[in-house]
């Protein structure tokens, strides 16, 4: 009982410290260089460049031959994915992925719309923008601007773009059509990575705010899962009155009220004229939470603490980087994945899919990168201002 209680004290303090300490309900926007060395004096590059997504034999075969070498081991009777990536299953992937699936074909599918490229404090900062097609009559698009998180890509925006931007094509309301800009968060994909410590969420808000800017955007929307939900919020936060309005499918509580609630309440039971059942709906912490935050929130002390480290071997190792990233897909999208042998990752998704999102991380080497906007973000807070300039 008391073990219980001081592994649930000390995970309410993680927890407090580095996720969800209070924050000012406005942000300064102030500025930043994150490019190699110290800013330059002359005035940096701001044209907008055309990109476009390539490869070529060499790489294709590089890749085959790192996986023809990956060295397989047997998983525990029946344990499905409850051990990680189970590697049965994993035989499967890496069997279609040598021998099926067609990077070339994908490369074509990631340029069926227009990427760019510019320069924004230091870093290269890829996007892709896609204008509507047509218009009703009396009608300008809104501009909407969405963000992904990790380990997704802005490669998952791909299947619902057709819907904004052509609505009464697909069957629905052609009320609202919208111009749809997304950008690789810095260090992911295309998006240049910081050279220096510090490089979060608000220097990520700030320079996609500017991107906006750059495309001619004085108000916007914006739209975000995972760490876009955060950089969007922060962008609201920087620029209230840019920012139109913001979507996000992962909504963050950050008083750090609501924490010590989900702690207390349940130790202040008596105080409280409620049924068991009533404390089991109202601070599920035990269940719920306190063993899913155990089970499920090792990769991200190791990326709070040392990406680079574990980086090492996902950047060497294709089939390592493959098992790393989509065992996130298939716990994330259900947690009751974790009792199928496959993970489940075909019943929400398509091989061909999931293969070109680690491809993405792949080909550019930017898992390192990626993983360390953990540590920037929750791991350091006190260094989160360092490079502002």
């Amino acid at each position: 009982m008391w073990l219980e209680i001081l592994l649930t004290s000390v995970l309410g303090f993680v927890i407090y410290w580095f996720i969800t300490r209070d924050k000012e309900e406005t942000l300064p926007l102030g500025d930043g260089w994150w490019g190699p060395g110290p800013r330059p004096t002359a005035r940096e590059d701001e044209s907008i460049r055309p990109f476009k997504v390539e490869t070529s034999d060499e790489e294709i075969k590089d890749l085959h031959q790192r996986i023809d070498k990956f060295r397989v081991t047997p998983p525990l009777e029946e344990s499905c994915f409850h051990y990680g990536f189970n590697s049965n299953y994993l035989k499967k992937v890496i069997s279609y992925w040598r021998n099926d699936f067609d990077w070339k074909k994908q490369v074509e599918i990631l340029n069926r719309y227009p990427h760019f490229k510019t320069k924004i404090e230091g870093l290269d900062i890829h996007f892709i923008h896609v204008k509507p097609s047509t218009l009703p009559s009396g009608h300008t698009p809104k501009p909407l601007l969405m963000v992904h998180g990790w380990p997704g890509s802005f490669y998952e925006f791909y299947k619902i773009i057709p819907f904004l931007t052509d609505p009464k094509n697909h069957g629905l309301s052609d009320e609202h059509v919208f111009e749809v800009i997304c950008p690789s968060i810095p260090g992911y994909g295309f998006s240049e990575a910081s050279s220096k410590k510090g490089f979060n969420s608000v220097a990520t808000a700030r320079i996609f705010y500017k991107l906006m800017l750059r495309l001619g955007f004085q108000e916007f929307y914006t739209q975000g899962g995972d760490w876009g939900a955060l950089i969007c919020t922060n962008m609201a936060q920087l620029v209230p009155r840019h920012v139109k309005g913001l979507h996000l499918n992962m909504a963050l509580i950050t008083r750090s009220s609501c924490a010590l609630t989900l702690f207390l309440g349940r130790r202040l039971a008596g105080l409280l004229d409620c049924t068991e059942r009533d404390l089991e709906l109202m601070y599920p912490f035990k269940e719920k939470i306190f063993y899913s935050l155990m089970r499920e929130s090792g990769y991200m002390h190791i990326q709070c603490t040392k990406p680079d480290t574990v980086g090492c071997a996902l950047n060497d190792s294709p089939v390592g980087l493959a098992a790393y990233i989509m065992e996130k897909f298939s716990t994330w999208t259900n947690s009751d994945f974790r009792n199928l042998e496959d993970g489940g990752l075909e019943r929400k998704f398509s091989l061909d899919d999931l293969l070109t999102n680690v491809m993405l991380y792949w080909t550019t080497g930017t898992i390192v990168s990626s993983q360390r906007f953990y540590k920037e973000n929750l791991g350091q807070g006190w260094m989160a201002n360092k490079h502002e300039r």
